[in-house]
């Protein structure tokens, strides 16, 4: 496997991994874990990505371009591997678990 993809997984699809970009991957990752509180409820993915667009590369997202489907995709992956939860109540809020 070439050093420039990594496999990421879905938590709605188990088993399936798809091969995306490392660079943006982890940099949105290491955003993503930034902002995100450690405590239930957490923030709104709208909250978490107005808080994450400033700590991006402008060289990997100009002007925050494609960062809400890296957004989602490193969710997905993050809350597949257990590193992130969803909190139980509408919309969707998100925080950090003891792990990753």
């Amino acid at each position: 496997m070439p050093d420039d993809k990594i496999e990421i997984e879905n938590v709605n699809t188990p088993g399936k991994t798809e091969r995306v970009d490392r660079a943006k991957y982890t940099a949105m990752r290491k955003a993503l874990l930034s902002v995100l509180p450690k405590a239930a409820p957490g923030l709104k993915v709208a909250e978490a990505k107005e808080a994450l667009l400033p700590l991006l590369p402008e060289a990997l997202f100009p002007q925050g371009k494609t960062a809400g489907w890296w957004l989602k995709a490193v969710q997905l992956d993050l809350e597949a591997k257990g590193v992130i939860a969803r909190a139980q109540i509408k919309p969707v809020h998100l925080y950090r678990l003891g792990v990753g």
